[in-house]
């Protein structure tokens, strides 16, 4: 203790100049704008770049459980081409970017992952320079995850489907019914599906995926399996709880969605004045 006071008497000059020097930044920020504004932009490039060191040694030791994720994905994929008749070596000789698909999928690091909380957000480590915008939809191979709210020039956030703002349009894989999922911020591996119609004909267990009524997601995108559902004889709806395909706290690899076609929707469906 006696060598901590000898050392602060020492240099007390020195400290005293350091204080005053942190003080006077402090106001600076405060007081103007600009340096506000750049002194916010820094954080958040800071705090991006930490989220990003810390994810890089957590996924140093998750190599093995990514790696089997990676082979099981490439399982399903290879099971559905040759239920579709295509062989791996075809593929592989197929240039995709030749292809008139709506769609185009770009791959993603997630870096941030709430999911404890009634609005969460999940940070990616791809922005602007990746041609991420707001609007497009995120999913693994699982099914989705949320729709990117914002972007900078290299990190995105989205909106957790976890999150008490989400709206997304889902519905029953074996029929044209559809509703609004939300979340009811309890459990985050299940979420619930409302304003799905009375003449709907459910059974536990029934696969919910996106209907494609927007133009975020295309149809078919996996959401999960009714877990169970009520029927309100005063309302017109079923109330339906969903059990997720995602396991949302354990989010590595997403792609995000872009719809090529998007600007041509919006000029159509937007109202002309005459």
């Amino acid at each position: 203790m006696q060598q901590i006071i000898n050392f602060l008497i020492r240099n007390k000059h020195s400290l005293l100049f350091l204080l005053l020097l942190l003080l006077s930044f402090v106001f600076t920020i405060q007081s103007h704008s600009y340096h506000k504004s750049k002194f916010v932009s820094s954080t958040n490039f800071l705090s991006g770049g930490m989220y990003t060191w810390q994810n890089s040694i957590s996924d140093y030791f998750n190599l093995k459980s990514e790696n089997k994720r990676l082979l099981e994905e490439n399982e399903r994929l290879y099971n559905q081409l040759s239920a579709l008749g295509v062989d791996s070596v075809t593929v592989q000789k197929i240039d995709t970017s030749s292809f008139n698909a709506p769609y185009t999928f770009t791959k993603a690091r997630v870096i941030k992952n709430d999911y404890s909380k009634i609005d969460n957000y999940i940070l990616i480590n791809k922005g602007e320079n990746d041609s991420i915008q707001p609007d497009m939809g995120v999913i693994t191979d699982k099914g989705i995850v949320g729709i990117i709210e914002n972007t900078s020039k290299n990190y995105s956030r989205v909106i957790s489907i976890l999150n008490s703002n989400s709206r997304i349009n889902a519905g029953l894989k074996k029929s044209n019914q559809y509703g609004s999922l939300v979340w009811n911020g309890k459990d985050p591996n299940i979420v619930q599906l409302e304003t799905v119609p009375r003449q709907a004909e459910l059974t536990e267990g029934d696969t919910i995926i996106t209907h494609g009524r927007s133009t975020i997601f295309p149809r078919g995108i996996g959401i999960g399996t009714i877990l169970n559902y009520n029927l309100d004889e005063s309302k017109s709806y079923y109330e339906i709880d969903v059990k997720l395909f995602n396991d949302m706290t354990n989010i590595g690899f997403v792609y995000t969605i872009k719809n090529r076609d998007l600007e041509e929707i919006k000029s159509i469906e937007a109202p002309t004045n005459e």
